[in-house]
């Protein structure tokens, strides 16, 4: 006898609801990452930060952000998702305020760390309690897709938000962005969001959690440092360690009966395929960033605010591309959407390997169809990954996939930003004219030649400026080239091995399993 799968219930308006009250914090988060960028000036000259300072105040939140994900997305499914956003988000809203009037440098970092933690409260929760209070396939689509978009909207937003508050206000501003949204969670959240945990789930594992942070916190700095400054004992030795803990992570987590992360997960194949298509695209998109935002300040010259506003272009054609392969996964196999976009932008990166020193429209536009190709991506790999796991892991799925992808940008603006830097360094000529330690500054990278060339006689200075700016442009054509590479192999993978990726009836949507939710209270 055939058994009679029992029928998903439809959102309500409650639901829809409170998608955009999620939806609002996660973009919020994304927007921190990087609306720094313009004030760093201004707060720096008002507490007196140290080059050493400024870059914790814009990294620590960050790096604070990855390392706590898995731990806090464990934690969410243990003690309940809402009862974790609604604590993280009240936390995020007072040192919001601590820190748009920090008065030292110091006091900012640990603001900002602080920040950083309560914020990875938040994203896990958030996608949890979508996962959970969307049973129908399609409604999650469409509700991951407006939570993907939400996410995108916030890193393209940053630099020009920034921009537009330093112009009226002064930099403590940035902060107070905060503090309605996440007021706005506290005092919606109880009424709009029904509670949801793991009913099995034991005690957290402080070890397995200390261990977590152990991996992460030294890949993220040493991926990082490797980027910024070059090859690196310290940082590479930071690598080598976080990843020598990530082994003592997994081998206690095979050893405990109720692990802090359940290594089963990665048993489901879809799992497997959605974080694997996830972290490298991650890789692309850090990478092609790093360097079009660079070519955009040093090559064509633009200000940040001007570059920043020059990438909205591309950054709102990702926001359309996210909410059009949604639609298009639900009336076709998502594979199909994901190779069809991973072709586009690969399409895109090929049409950068002809840019020159003189082509930011070409660039954008080329930059656009990357971002548009690269769309579904977000919203079929995060269905897939929160649709392969069951309902009471929703937690630690989320914070899985969030975790791939900061790892994925971190590996690509470290290791395409290496690539860029190594062409660079081959191709620049400096003049005989330019002393040692500014020759040296010169041959490591453009900021140091365009300072150079500022201690330089006209002659000079015009020929160092051209050799400078033609051997970043070949650095940014080979960064390019190999991610055209990546982005066709990935799409070899999806056509090959992975056409039965689902985002849309996979998992805990097409047959539900028990609900773990909780009445509101």
């Amino acid at each position: 006898m055939t058994a009679v799968k029992e029928p998903t219930s439809r959102a309500g308006r409650r639901e829809w609801i409170a998608l955009v009250v999620l939806s609002l914090p996660t973009m919020l988060l994304m927007l921190d990452i990087n609306v720094l960028m313009l004030a760093l000036p201004q707060l720096s000259e008002d507490l007196g930060a140290s080059s050493t300072q400024q870059l914790w105040i814009t990294d620590i939140y960050g790096f604070a952000i990855a390392g706590f994900l898995v731990t806090m997305g464990t934690l969410g499914d243990r003690i309940g998702r809402r009862r974790l956003l609604l604590g993280g988000a009240a936390v995020f809203a007072v040192v919001s305020v601590v820190a748009a009037f920090s008065d030292s440098a110091a006091m900012l970092v640990v603001s900002r760390a602080v920040l950083g933690v309560a914020g990875a409260t938040v994203m896990p929760s958030t996608l949890a309690l979508i996962s959970n209070m969307f049973e129908d396939p399609k409604e999650r689509g469409t509700a991951i897709a407006m939570w993907a978009s939400a996410m995108m909207a916030g890193v393209a937003l940053g630099p020009a938000v920034g921009g537009l508050v330093l112009a009226a206000f002064w930099w403590g501003s940035v902060f107070l962005i905060a503090v309605p949204v996440m007021l706005l969670v506290v005092v919606t959240g109880p009424a709009l969001l029904t509670e949801s945990r793991d009913p099995d789930a034991g005690r957290l594992d402080l070890l397995s959690a200390g261990l977590s942070l152990a991996t992460v916190l030294p890949v993220i700095y040493g991926l990082k440092e490797l980027a910024r400054s070059g090859w690196d004992p310290l940082a590479a030795g930071a690598v080598v360690l976080g990843v020598i803990f990530g082994a003592l992570f997994v081998q206690r987590q095979r050893r405990l009966a109720d692990p802090m992360l359940d290594l089963g997960l990665f048993a489901d194949r879809t799992l497997r395929a959605g974080l694997t298509v996830s972290l490298v695209n991650a890789v692309i998109m850090g990478g092609t960033g790093l360097m079009v935002a660079l070519y955009l300040q040093t090559i064509a010259g633009h200000s940040p605010l001007a570059a920043g506003l020059w990438l909205l272009i591309p950054a709102c054609m990702l926001v359309v591309g996210v909410q059009l392969s949604n639609l298009l996964a639900q009336r076709m196999p998502p594979s199909r959407v994901l190779l069809g976009g991973l072709l586009i932008a690969a399409v895109g990166q090929l049409l950068i390997t002809q840019v020159d020193t003189e082509d930011t429209a070409l660039l954008i536009a080329a930059t656009t169809l990357i971002y548009f190709g690269a769309s579904p991506v977000g919203p079929i790999t995060t269905g897939a990954i929160m649709g392969a796991a069951p309902p009471e892991k929703a937690g630690a799925a989320s914070s899985l996939s969030a975790t791939g992808g900061e790892f994925g940008v971190a590996l690509g603006i470290a290791g395409l930003g290496s690539l860029g830097t190594v062409v660079y360094s081959a191709g620049v000529e400096v003049p005989d004219a330019a002393g040692p330690a500014d020759a040296d500054a010169a041959q490591e990278s453009i900021a140091g030649a365009l300072h150079t060339a500022g201690q330089l006689a006209p002659g000079s200075a015009d020929a160092l400026l051209d050799s400078a700016r033609a051997a970043f442009t070949s650095g940014v054509q080979s960064v390019a080239a190999v991610c055209a590479v990546f982005s066709l192999a990935l799409a070899v993978l999806i056509g090959t091995r992975l056409r039965d990726i689902s985002a849309m009836d996979h998992g805990h949507g097409e047959e539900p399993a028990e609900n773990d939710a909780q009445p509101a209270t």
